[in-house]
């Protein structure tokens, strides 16, 4: 970045709070934000008017207000695809160690209260032959899709538009159009949506009351999917088996109940948390800029909420 253009940098990888976002925007045309970056309405209409492109650093959009840019001409890009398998690989190990209770067995290494093999010792369940259902089918969905047929699980998945039945045949997938209905069937529901309105709160109180007792919750997508609230109470008394979480609805705030669950594994919002993909997305943030900035449609330009 700093090779290619004059830029300002976040040198010591601290959110920045409302008015530092304000003096970084007050002198700039583009602006480059991450996920903990909150470019709401207001920040959007005290830019100043040379501020033309938000080039976003990794592929969820949910923290810019994209009606507001849109309304002052400011264009949206971000990075999809670059964390397509990071995502997807944490999203199987959370399938994996919630239900071989790999977090318990850990912690119990650590706290030397561990006195050897026993028949009954730290039982968990397989997840061959299960059923994942997988709320939103896009690049990540697909990819845990294929993770999860290599252990021998069968996969139902729901989204907006149904792929072709050959698509679905070559996956090894079936369509379930009714989020009701795939709540209630599947034995992990695994979360793979972008936050949107419509998408917010989806996984509701009622929702999780549908899930099987012995069903499993896993979330590396966006916190506010899921009502946090009635997520805690079920997984206190017993009316799901378990939970996978790497992101939150109030982070980095992580309500107090879910650190005294043994039945979660709880990961910090780690889900891209690798230097290829890191390095991936930087590229595509210097790729758009510069097309943009050649006068250019960059490629990953956001529009209707969607690439």
């Amino acid at each position: 970045m700093t090779e290619l253009f004059d830029a300002r940098l976040n040198v010591d990888d601290r959110p920045m709070d409302r008015a530092q976002l304000l003096a970084a925007m007050a002198d700039c045309d583009v602006l480059v934000p991450t996920v903990t970056d909150q470019i709401d309405a207001a920040l959007i209409a005290a830019a100043p008017d040379r501020l033309k492109l938000i080039a976003n650093y990794g592929a969820g959009v949910n923290h810019i207000d994209l009606h507001a840019a849109k309304a002052k001409g400011i264009m949206v890009t971000n990075t999809p695809g670059v964390f397509t398998d990071d995502t997807a690989d944490l999203t199987m190990a959370l399938i994996l160690s919630v239900p071989r209770r790999l977090g318990e067995g850990e912690k119990l290494m650590r706290s030397g209260q561990w006195d050897g093999w026993k028949p009954s010792g730290m039982l968990g369940h397989r997840i061959g032959g299960k059923t994942l259902g997988i709320v939103g089918f896009g690049r990540i969905g697909e990819a845990v899709a294929a993770r999860a047929r290599a252990f021998g699980m069968d996969i139902i998945y729901t989204k907006r538009k149904r792929l072709p039945q050959s698509v679905e045949d070559q996956l090894g997938v079936v369509f379930e159009p009714d989020l009701d209905r795939l709540v209630a069937k599947c034995d992990f529901l695994s979360l793979h949506c972008p936050l949107t309105a419509e998408t917010d709160g989806l996984i509701s109180a009622e929702r999780i009351a549908m899930m099987k007792p012995e069903a499993y919750l896993i979330n590396s997508s966006r916190g506010e999917l899921v009502d946090e609230a009635a997520l805690i109470a079920a997984l206190q008394h017993g009316r799901i088996a378990g939970a996978g979480l790497d992101v939150y609805t109030h982070e980095p705030a992580v309500d107090p109940r879910l650190l005294e669950l043994s039945n979660v594994i709880l990961l910090p919002h780690m889900g891209s948390a690798t230097f290829e993909g890191r390095e991936a997305s930087g590229e595509r943030v210097i790729a758009n800029i510069r097309i943009w900035a050649d006068g250019h449609r960059p490629p990953d330009q956001i529009l209707d909420g969607w690439n």
